[in-house]
């Protein structure tokens, strides 16, 4: 059981139904401050519902969820950033006829009042992720695996104390991995904790401190990466299907 005062984010009895239909039943949470948590599970497991009613893009049917000791159940999405939560997606969603460091910019809109300190902030991060030299370009000349960057850099500009990233390496070929996984080491390093959703087996493993796997909608085994990975339900669900 992880110590509350190194809790940042908890989810406690968490369920969603969608009219007749229970999409995530009865989660239970508790992501370490500072951490990498990986979430795994087959499609339709419920992943993405889990992190949209973290974000706030769905409200939950049952349960509580608190950041940083605060309840942000009913918190507009606007709110939960404003307390420190952001998150990627799956596909990318970039405004295509803005330059990267617009893109970037509109993140950091809640976070600055000065314009030059804004751009200091947005050059950064256009060098963290690797796009320095399209700072100046519009989004849509962009590689998939060059837009999952932008995203990724468009959602720390809100200077997130929690980073939910949605299938960072989908779309990503295999040579431009290790530049993903140093990005978001790195980003970890620097004190930012971090929930992901990863299909790459390999990706998740080697980056993830502690995993959740879910399964119809429910919890299946939480705990240190080591334990979850050797769990025999996990290999029989998925891992033998995603190694085969």
């Amino acid at each position: 059981m992880i110590a509350s005062d190194d809790a940042i984010l908890s989810l406690t009895r968490v369920g969603k139904q969608f009219a007749g239909l229970t999409a995530l039943e009865d989660v239970t949470l508790t992501v370490r401050r500072g951490g990498i948590l990986g979430i795994l599970g087959p499609n339709g497991a419920g992943k993405t519902t889990l992190f949209n009613l973290i974000a706030g893009a769905l409200l939950p049917s049952t349960g509580e969820i608190r950041l940083n000791d605060r309840d942000i159940t009913r918190a507009r999405p606007d709110e939960r950033c404003r307390r420190g939560l952001a998150r990627t997606f799956q596909v990318t969603q970039p405004f295509l006829d803005l330059t990267v460091e617009e893109n970037i910019m509109c993140g950091a809109f809640s976070r600055f009042r000065s314009r030059r300190a804004m751009k200091e902030a947005t050059a950064h991060l256009c060098e963290t992720v690797g796009l320095g030299a399209k700072r100046h370009e519009p989004a849509r000349v962009l590689s998939t695996g060059q837009r999952k960057r932008l995203e990724l850099a468009r959602a720390m500009a809100t200077n997130p104390s929690v980073l939910l990233l949605d299938e960072v390496t989908g779309g990503i070929d295999e040579k431009s991995l290790p530049v993903m996984r140093d990005i978001i080491r790195r980003l970890n390093q620097e004190g930012v904790t971090i929930v992901m959703i990863e299909h790459n087996i390999r990706f998740i493993t080697g980056l993830s401190d502690r995993m959740l796997f879910l399964s119809r909608g429910r919890m299946l085994v939480e705990g240190p990466t080591s334990e979850v990975v050797a769990d025999q339900r996990v290999h029989d669900l998925y891992l033998g299907q995603a190694h085969a």
